[in-house]
């Protein structure tokens, strides 16, 4: 349906697709369109990572805008907004999305080739399926440690690692927020770290330091396998590593931090880059 209506808004048909962010459902549903359809999907997404909000993506920067969206939910009630700014479709998106149950599908920020190639975290997709395959393969590489190996083929910090002793969670402005403690296990025993989120991850702090902030990346991956632990599956008594990854370099400038800079989310503290936070200590391997 969203296929259609964007083609019939712009009287013609739409070329080729891209996921919007290169996380959860939304990282998804491009691949699986652009499979059944037989289309082009590109290698590109604007954020390299998942943000909250609509109006967090690179684009914005670039000064295109998020409308017209096509917006449908599985009832088959759909619409086009028109709006002002890329804050204000992200403003009446949410809105209609709770009205539909807190699910819809959409479909925005329609361009030109020339602008993707200008602002898009490119080659993202193939870095995402690079990074699943590393996570698969780490306990069998010949050298080193299978937690060397993931640190390594992902250019990731390692911040802590411990055992979830507490989750805490709210609602708030159809937003899920929270924290997550951890207690320290193995060479991190008798430190506490915790991490607090607006779907996602928003800072780390360990032993009262705050070791990482967004736009940099906070995961917390398990500790046998390294496979990714979202917020919604965070449960106690769970043994997790903290890891921080650096962020797309747009995102670091002044435009990108008022988009999705600490303070934007209500973090008291300026942004500083997680390899300076860390002074310089990603795990040697």
């Amino acid at each position: 349906m969203l296929f259609d209506m964007v083609s019939k808004f712009f009287g013609k048909e739409v070329y080729a697709f891209m996921p919007i962010e290169a996380g959860g459902v939304n990282s998804m549903l491009p691949i699986a369109a652009s499979a059944r359809m037989g289309l082009p999907m590109v290698d590109a997404d604007g954020m390299g990572r998942a943000f909250p909000e609509l109006q967090m993506v690179t684009f914005t920067m670039g000064g295109m805008s998020a409308s017209p969206m096509a917006l449908t939910d599985e009832k088959g009630n759909s619409a086009i907004f028109n709006t002002i700014t890329n804050k204000w479709t992200e403003e009446l998106a949410r809105s209609v999305t709770m009205s539909c149950g807190g699910s819809v599908s959409v479909a925005l920020y329609c361009m030109s080739g020339a602008e993707m190639k200008k602002y898009a975290v490119k080659n993202i997709v193939t870095r995402s399926q690079k990074l699943g395959e590393a996570i698969r393969g780490v306990k069998d590489m010949e050298q080193g440690t299978p937690e060397e190996n993931f640190l390594n083929c992902s250019e990731g910090y390692r911040l802590f690692k411990g055992k979830i002793g507490d989750v805490l969670r709210e609602t708030r402005g159809a937003f899920n927020f929270g924290k997550v403690c951890l207690e320290g296990i193995g060479e991190y025993r008798g430190k506490q770290a915790y991490v607090e989120f607006q779907n996602e991850n928003l800072t780390a702090v360990v032993n009262g330091e705050i070791l990482a902030t967004v736009p940099d990346l906070i995961c917390l991956v398990d500790t046998e396998t390294f496979v990714p632990v979202t917020t919604d599956a965070l449960k106690y008594g769970k043994r997790v590593m903290l890891v921080g990854l650096k962020c797309f370099e747009m995102w670091r400038s002044q435009a990108g931090l008022e988009l999705v800079g600490p303070r934007y989310f209500g973090c008291d503290t300026d942004y500083i880059p997680l390899e300076e936070r860390c002074k310089g200590g990603r795990t040697d391997v």
